[in-house]
């Protein structure tokens, strides 16, 4: 493929996706931002406490509509007549595991925040919220599913208009629901909830016309399709996970340093870094389709030139978010200190400037495990994103805590995503000589 034709396609797919998961995590922080409004740092510590129940929601969603959307488009380059049974076969899967996050959320919310650390004040400022936006499990699975799939068949356009529609429509009713309608936490919950909805409509028009070459019919239900397409999308379930991982290690030994106000100051923390984790998964989501077809194809030489403009953009990226989250960490925080909490607010702002020189790694190591999925290297992928998401994470927050204090808690996430990036840059070089 001619040079400027593969930068042309690199561009238009990686921008139109950094705009479609800053959409994602734009409600995220609009949520963060109402919440901190009307329930002040309890609000924030309750929101922050159940925020890895929704990264397992997001994990699976994005590991089994990733993962399927790949397996599809690799085997269509190779003219594979069973390409388009992934479609149905991650749909089916998809709803019926969120089912166990249905029940869990509408019998025993209570139960869950409590057991990821709320005291009884947290749990009846947190239980509706998590009753409400674990109802909608399905939705959120969905999106992930549909988006990929109009993304890989060649839409990324309308996929970014999906995400960014939803993602408006959260916004827009997080402040009715909560102000005007006067639903509290409970609204942003249901605003939250439904925004999936407008997603998964959107994306149905291009996936149910007939410009899409996704042909849509119902087949037998297949485990080993579902495991197939699971092993090419465990780095996006490994990468959504990450967050969730670190945000209950994090939390637990946080109360034991700091109580509920290090625990708010880190809500302000995470929420914030999940607008830079989505810049960083928009670029290795968008560099995604590019790899598995050129892979497909067996274009090397297009898929490294792929691979290194991918590394490229996420090492500007990161040295950029570094500096402006350094230059305005105060005013960030201040934003979400709608208690004028000094303490919180020395906290969050300490642990902003540390936490996010992490990004310098974790964007390299976000496109890499990509990279690995779509080229169908399982392996390197599964290892990397283990040691990323939940290893490294969790011995480096360990020891860091204990030797250093909160300060250690916030080099953590840095310490963790450099071994990481130590262990890429090995598969990367093994790969490239193969």
């Amino acid at each position: 493929m001619e040079k400027n034709m593969v930068e042309k396609k690199f561009i238009k797919y990686v921008s139109q996706n950094i705009f479609g998961m800053l959409g994602i995590s734009a409600y995220i922080l609009a949520d963060t931002f109402f919440i901190s409004r009307a329930g002040g740092a309890q609000g924030i510590t309750a929101l922050n406490l159940v925020l890895p129940i929704y990264s397992l929601i997001f994990a699976i969603g994005s590991m089994t509509g990733v993962g399927s959307a790949t397996r599809f488009s690799i085997l269509r380059a190779r003219g594979r007549q069973d390409a388009d049974e992934y479609f149905f076969n991650a749909v089916v899967f998809a709803l019926a595991i969120s089912v166990i996050f249905v029940l869990a959320g509408a019998f025993f919310s209570e139960n869950i925040v409590s057991i990821l650390g709320g005291d009884p004040e947290i749990v009846a400022a947190g239980s509706a919220y998590t009753r409400i936006f674990m109802v909608f499990a399905p939705f959120f699975m969905l999106n992930y599913i549909f988006n990929a799939f109009v993304r890989n068949d060649g839409n990324p356009s309308l996929a970014m208009i999906a995400t960014l529609s939803g993602s408006m429509f959260n916004i827009v009713m997080d402040y009715i629901f909560m102000f005007p309608l006067k639903m509290g936490m409970a609204g942003a919950a249901l605003a939250t909830g439904l925004s999936p909805v407008v997603g998964v409509a959107i994306c149905s028009m291009h996936l149910f016309s007939r410009k899409s070459s996704v042909r849509i019919y119902i087949v037998r239900p297949s485990v080993k399709k579902l495991l197939q397409s699971w092993q090419l999308g465990i780095s996006a379930f490994i990468g959504e996970m990450a967050s969730g991982v670190t945000t209950i290690v994090f939390n637990f030994l946080i109360l034991g340093l700091a109580g509920n106000n290090g625990v708010a100051a880190y809500g302000i923390v995470a929420n914030v870094a999940i607008v830079a984790t989505a810049i960083f998964n928009g670029v290795a989501q968008g560099s995604q389709p590019l790899f598995s077809d050129f892979y497909g194809k067996s274009d090397r030489e297009s898929l490294l030139k792929v691979r290194n403009m991918a590394v490229g953009t996420a090492a500007v990226l990161a040295v950029f978010i570094i500096a402006v989250t350094g230059l305005l960490a105060g005013r960030i925080v201040n934003i979400f200190n709608s208690d004028g909490n000094q303490q919180m607010a020395v906290y969050a702002m300490k642990g902003m400037r540390l936490y996010f020189i992490g990004f310098l790694f974790a964007g390299f190591n976000i496109v890499g495990a990509g990279y690995l999925s779509a080229t169908e290297s399982a392996g390197w992928a599964f290892a990397t994103s283990i040691l990323r998401g939940f290893a490294a994470i969790i011995i480096c927050a360990l020891l860091l805590s204990v030797t250093l204090g909160m300060t250690g808690i916030w080099l953590a996430f840095a310490a963790a995503e450099l071994i990481t990036a130590i262990v890429m840059l090995i598969a990367m070089k093994k790969l490239s000589k193969q």
